[in-house]
């Protein structure tokens, strides 16, 4: 199913006024880390960096 034209725009659109981006880099060892992490929890890498952050921001 091929993305349309419009959608695409939307999407971007979206990202441009309702998204911030956050540069993070790690090192290699440490990402393939956290990827067997969130492999084990059956989420994304994105998703078990988000949780993880946001089970910090409760803990503060």
């Amino acid at each position: 199913m091929a993305t349309t034209d419009s959608k695409t725009q939307y999407d971007l659109n979206y990202a441009k006024e309702k998204l911030k981006r956050i540069p993070l880099d790690v090192k290699k060892e440490k990402y393939e880390q956290i990827k067997q992490a969130a492999d084990r929890s059956g989420e994304s890498v994105n998703g078990y960096i988000k949780k993880a952050i946001d089970l910090r921001m409760e803990n503060e």
